[in-house]
């Protein structure tokens, strides 16, 4: 299945449904199968997270800057990406991953609305100037914008179509972007911090797993191993985060 809007494979987070389902166990997609295409797999995946703007300095943000970097810290040596092995393939054997570090950057400040191309020159234009890690065939970068920033993505913009996208430049560099949760649709219900774990937990499995979008592990039906689950959560250690789709017990996990 593709979006209707970009006709590009599906890699976005969407809208929260009915805040009754949120939580509960997902019923098995109608012939969900994630099956692969023959592209990249992030085996070892090496997160680098970008705080986006002066907003993130702030006493009360500052806090969940640490949160979130924690958040990886953990979940990237857990059984979140432990479980993920049941889709390796003879070149990429899925294993744990590494929180690379972070960065707190100032461009100016993003306001408004920006778009996926606005991103997208930031990361090349960091990694020109060595304010990041150097890309190779395992680096995600995840980039967090501040409060009251939307995002548009092809064709659709954040809180009014999705909480999150990963997606990659020239194939080869790799890249999710999570907007501030500032709408019901991406809140949940939860707390700020939870609702963020629970996107880019998406995000990062669907990375791992697909971050050239619709080359790597798919369904074209149903898109990709966090579609399948949206918004359907589980406990790892204290965070809470997205299950996903398992081709092997034929559910979401």
């Amino acid at each position: 299945m593709v979006n209707s809007q970009s006709d590009q494979p599906i890699r976005v987070v969407p809208l929260r449904p009915p805040s009754g389902l949120i939580g509960a166990a997902a019923p098995a997609a109608a012939g969900a199968q994630l099956t692969y295409r023959g592209g990249p797999l992030l085996a070892n995946v090496k997160v680098f997270t970008i705080f986006w703007g002066s907003v993130w300095q702030q006493a009360d943000q500052s806090g969940l800057v640490d949160q979130l970097n924690g958040f990886f810290d953990y979940i990237l040596a857990s059984p979140l990406i432990d479980q993920l092995s049941e889709y390796n393939v003879p070149s990429y054997q899925i294993g744990e991953g590494t929180h690379l570090g972070t960065v707190n950057i100032d461009p100016p400040d993003a306001q408004g609305t920006i778009d996926d191309s606005d991103i997208q020159s930031l990361l090349q234009q960091l990694i020109a100037n060595n304010t990041v890690p150097q890309p190779d065939q395992d680096t995600l970068y995840f980039v967090f914008l501040p409060t009251g920033v939307s995002v548009t993505q092809g064709g659709s913009a954040s809180c009014q179509q999705f909480c999150g996208y990963h997606d990659a430049i020239s194939g080869n560099v790799f890249y999710a972007v999570m907007p501030f949760p500032d709408c019901s649709g991406c809140l949940g219900n939860m707390a700020v911090f939870d609702s963020l774990t629970v996107t880019a937990s998406h995000e990062l499995c669907e990375a791992i797993t697909d971050p050239v979008p619709g080359q790597g592990w798919y369904d074209d039906n149903n898109g990709e191993i966090g579609d399948i689950c949206a918004w359907t959560t589980k406990t790892v250690g204290q965070y809470t985060v997205q299950q996903e789709w398992s081709n092997s017990a034929n559910a979401c996990v």
